[in-house]
């Protein structure tokens, strides 16, 4: 029987369609079979790590290897801070106190700052040139250079007060942990960040040769007080407002030299960092920002957690961001996919300060804050008659956020949701030799 060419063409046409619709029917099976597979896996892995679901967040393993702690140490991907900016005026605001405005910003090499006071500005589009050309020449540059920076002994020729034997014996404790630590799981030749994200936290105090890497919520409001006293922009840390302190950019940061001079000064200089417990700093941050009045956490980061962590939230909130609950504000924290970014007062100072890459000189603690303050004076040869104030520097009639009023907010939340916030800050309590808190 011959077949005539209609007959052939349907016959092909049905064949294809057949084919077809085998192939499409093979690639779904597929698919759900893989997704069944990874879905199986995922139900096993909850059963036996031993962590409740808790909506948004993502718990990571409570032990952790080596191999972690080092991937946590060396991960340096430049990420995306508030920042707070004041308005476009010159007044100086050691005696101007107007509130200023607030920018989203990448923090990265393209925050530079001005130099002292009354330095004619550079073209913001010359500086920042300057500073990618730098991005392409920085591992090449210091490639061939010794990372993390040597560590140098303190100059104690200045101190001549014996009353200063057990803090001294204590910073001693601190550094040498530190460094032994880095040391141990490190695991870096050299830095594998941008340079200038990397010391775009660190102020600089030229007359003294003074490093201080910000750390929001560890005292850093009167350490750049001081640093004002010191360079000579102001007679007495007491007069100097808080919108001076923050908005003023009256200090000049480490990234807004080039390349040469961030080195010499990291090598020259010495460096200090100020931390503080952990939790106690999440719980100051959070009483600072999100229970008094704020015209910027707010509507910034108060709208956007209300509207995700909230289940049927009234209008007047999602309109306001007043009035966020500490549980909502640790759902954020811990949630992978956040609805607002991060902030500096909160992140850790592990990505803050980079202390596995910048051997700091002194580690001083808030926890201990006047004496380790007051003895770096002395190591630095400030004026005898300078002393780190002690008065706080916004909501004075509160209660100082300390291990009690902690307790307070943590009883709020499930042992799960402590577990991770443990979890989360969990490079800083090994860094710091911070006792695990009881959860």
């Amino acid at each position: 029987m011959v077949m005539n060419p209609k007959q052939v063409f349907l016959s092909v046409l049905i064949f294809g369609v057949a084919g077809l619709l085998l192939f499409m029917y093979l690639q779904v099976w597929i698919e759900e079979q893989h997704t069944g597979r990874v879905e199986k896996k995922k139900r096993e892995q909850k059963t036996t790590s031993g962590w409740d679901p808790v909506n948004y967040l993502q718990p990571v393993p409570r032990i952790m290897t080596r191999g972690k702690i080092q991937e946590r140490i060396t991960d340096q991907n430049p990420a995306f801070h508030i920042t707070e900016e004041p308005k476009g005026k010159k007044e100086n605001l050691l005696l101007n106190s107007e509130r200023p405005t607030r920018v989203l910003r990448k923090t990265s090499h393209s925050q530079g700052e001005d130099g002292a006071l009354g330095k004619p500005t550079r073209p913001q589009t010359i500086k920042l040139s300057e500073k990618l050309e730098g991005t392409k020449t920085v591992f090449k540059k210091f490639s061939e250079r010794k990372w993390p920076l040597d560590i140098h002994p303190l100059n104690k020729s200045l101190v001549k007060d014996n009353k200063w034997k057990e803090t001294d014996v204590a910073q001693e404790t601190r550094r040498s942990f530190l460094q032994e630590f880095c040391k141990k799981y490190g695991g870096v030749s050299r830095p594998q960040s941008h340079l200038f994200h990397m010391v775009s936290r660190i102020y600089v105090e030229d007359k003294h040769k003074i490093l201080y890497c910000e750390v929001p919520k560890a005292g850093c409001s009167n350490w750049k007080r001081i640093l004002m006293v010191l360079s000579g922009l102001a007679s007495s840390a007491y007069n100097i407002s808080h919108d001076a302190v923050h908005y003023g950019k009256h200090l000049k940061k480490l990234d807004s030299f080039d390349l040469k001079g961030i080195y010499s000064r990291l090598n020259t200089y010495t460096k200090a960092v100020f931390v503080r417990d952990p939790m106690e700093r999440l719980v100051s941050a959070f009483r600072d920002k999100f229970e008094h009045p704020n015209s910027y956490y707010h509507p910034v980061f108060g709208k956007a957690i209300i509207k995700k962590y909230r289940p049927n939230a009234c209008e007047e909130a999602l309109n306001n961001g007043s009035g966020v609950k500490f549980k909502e504000f640790v759902h954020y924290l811990l949630d992978s996919h956040r609805p607002v970014g991060m902030d500096i007062h909160w992140e850790k100072v592990s990505k803050l300060c980079y202390p596995c890459l910048i051997n700091y000189d002194f580690v001083g603690k808030f926890e201990t804050l006047e004496e380790d303050a007051n003895y770096f004076l002395q190591l630095v040869g400030a004026p005898k008659g300078l002393k780190f104030p002690n008065f706080k520097d916004r909501h004075s009639s509160d209660e100082r956020t300390n291990a009690q009023v902690v307790r307070q907010y943590l009883k709020d939340l499930t042992r799960t949701e402590r577990q991770l916030i443990y979890d989360f800050y969990y490079l800083d309590y090994l860094m710091f030799n911070y006792t695990t808190p009881f959860l």
